[in-house]
């Protein structure tokens, strides 16, 4: 809407516009009450607000349920929050509040998005009774708005019943609202991934031990930073997610594309692609991309037997760039692969036990030409079936991958930083067209890691690091090693780090899945060294 438009509105409303000095008065009052509030955030951390919030449901849902009641709500709240921030805004350039908002319910394309009065959190906090069935309401009156948020928002009915019992007494629900209201979530309030801070914590907290794992769909933040930091994804790329989660790995490669290239609207976004097969964390993804105005395309299903993204002649969409944590050692009965339609699996069938090599090829057949890819996997992937005499699935898997020039660096990380196992993880990177062919990159990171409790955590200084010999392919005496595609067949296909890179951790005593992975590297060796000397002994007619 135009400046002459606006005063044509106003004109035909009848409304004039506020007097200068009283408009400046009605600025400055709004402006106080938002640095109050502000004021009012750094007084308690994030941890503590959310504790409290998760105290006030205790009893009455599951401790695991906790994030499918608090977080819609500070997704809500946060929508709020900003959507007022967009009218104050508004109100500085047209003169008056009031009239900013009579402006937004003619013309909504003046703003981001659109929440009705209904869900407002000021009325949401005015209400004191039938609270559960007025936030019900609430969030589906949003959805309708914004046709985005359908399915994701409107999931959670804050009024259910079990048993002819609410399952959150409206008194619980008041009391989350007032504890939700104690910090504002506006865009200049909080960082932009509040939401995905909030889920980490709460799923930190609460998830572990409920039965379903939570490392299934959850990266830790700074693992999908130091993913995002090696891709290092340029203007216009397509950035996929094939077990996308709660959407951390395509936030962290946004966030880092913004950190690079700031606002410019010279510069071409980037395009996001994901699947999950689980329905509350894909609502949880939807919400995560919707909150970073992201250009995202997240679908619901499993993307290991019904793939979402296809072109128009079945085949299988690529893209540039694919960042995953896929569960791992995840079961796959063979018909997936003997049946696939794709031709994903050309490499092998991995075993029915262990779907890494699985996720992949489907991940390497997602890929253009010159794309690249960085997946978490549990260390056994690059190792196992190195050094053994018969036939090994994911052994020759991964020895195709050599031969053929795509595997580009293997980054170990520290122990105990993943939510639901305390092994070890890998970064596997691929690369179609590799900057340097025939070499391998190999980074044991092992000991770059801080203590915290219950999770070790990779420092930034850590992350910088790890980055900066990837990026700059360096060679660092304990951290790295540059090793030829021909040494790693001579080690059969053996790509774990810590065969290669000693660290130079002071520590004594070894991490016990470090520890275990180098004991069955030493027995595998020794088996081959058997091997030899039983055939040098045959020769010689000592033994027969």
């Amino acid at each position: 809407m135009t400046r002459k438009a606006v005063d044509e509105f106003l004109k035909d409303k009848n409304i004039e516009s506020e007097p200068e000095n009283k408009t400046k008065k009605s600025r400055t009052r709004r402006k106080n009450k938002r640095k109050k509030e502000a004021n009012n955030d750094q007084e308690i951390s994030l941890e503590q607000w959310l504790w409290k919030c998760a105290c006030i449901l205790r009893g009455q849902v599951d401790a695991p349920k906790y994030k499918n009641y608090i977080l819609p709500l500070i997704f809500l709240k946060r929508l709020s929050d900003v959507f007022e921030d967009e009218l104050t805004k508004l109100a500085e350039e047209y003169g008056d509040f009031e009239i900013a908002k009579e402006i937004v319910e003619t013309d909504r394309e003046l703003v981001w998005f659109y929440i009705p009065e209904k869900a407002r959190w000021e009325n949401i906090r005015k209400q004191s009774s039938d609270l559960g069935e007025y936030l019900t309401d609430a969030v589906r009156a949003v959805a309708r708005e914004n046709p985005k948020l359908h399915g994701v928002i409107d999931r959670v009915d804050f009024n259910a019943t079990e048993a002819g019992q609410r399952i959150l007494p409206d008194e619980n629900l008041k009391a989350l609202i007032n504890e939700l209201s104690k910090r504002r979530l506006g865009l200049n309030d909080v960082e932009p991934d509040i939401l995905g801070r909030a889920y980490e914590y709460l799923l930190r907290k609460f998830a572990e031990g409920s039965g379903q794992s939570a490392g299934e769909f959850y990266t830790p933040r700074e693992v999908a930073i130091l993913m995002a930091r090696i891709m290092d994804p340029e203007p216009g790329m397509e950035v996929y997610d094939p077990c996308a989660g709660s959407g951390g790995l395509l936030i962290k490669a946004h966030l880092r594309f913004k950190e690079k290239y700031g606002e410019d609207a010279r510069v071409e976004p980037l395009r996001f692609y994901g699947q999950e097969i689980l329905p509350d964390t894909y609502a949880m993804a939807k919400m995560n991309v919707f909150i970073h105005r992201m250009e995202a395309d997240i679908r619901l299903g499993n993307t290991m037997t019904n793939p979402a993204f296809t072109y128009e002649d079945g085949s299988l969409r690529r893209f540039d760039l694919v960042l995953a944590n896929p569960m791992w050692n995840q079961d796959f009965d063979q018909s997936v692969y003997e049946n696939d339609p794709y031709g994903r699996f050309e490499f092998g069938y991995p075993p029915s036990s262990s779907a890494d090599w699985g996720w992949i090829q489907h991940m390497f057949a997602s890929l253009k030409d010159e794309g690249r890819m960085a997946v978490v996997l549990d260390t056994g992937a690059v190792s196992r079936g190195s050094g053994t005499q018969s036939a090994n699935r994911e052994r020759d898997i991964r020895k195709a991958f050599v031969e053929k020039d795509f595997i580009e660096a293997v980054i170990l990380l520290p122990e105990n930083l993943f939510y639901n196992t305390t092994a070890p993880g890998i970064i596997l990177v691929v690369n179609k067209k590799k900057r340097h062919p025939g070499e391998i990159l190999l980074i044991n990171a092992s000991y770059l890691y801080e203590k915290g409790r219950p999770k070790n955590f990779l420092p930034e200084s850590a992350i910088s690091e790890i980055a900066e010999v990837y990026l700059n392919w360096q060679e660092k005496e304990g951290l790295s090693k540059v090793i030829s595609n021909d040494e790693a067949a001579r080690n059969d296909y053996n790509l774990s780090p810590s065969r290669y890179v000693a660290t130079k951790s002071e520590e004594d005593v070894l991490p016990v899945e470090v520890a275990l992975a180098r004991l069955r590297e030493a027995e595998e060796k020794r088996a081959k060294a058997d091997l030899a000397l039983n055939e040098v002994l045959r020769e010689l007619g000592i033994q027969s």
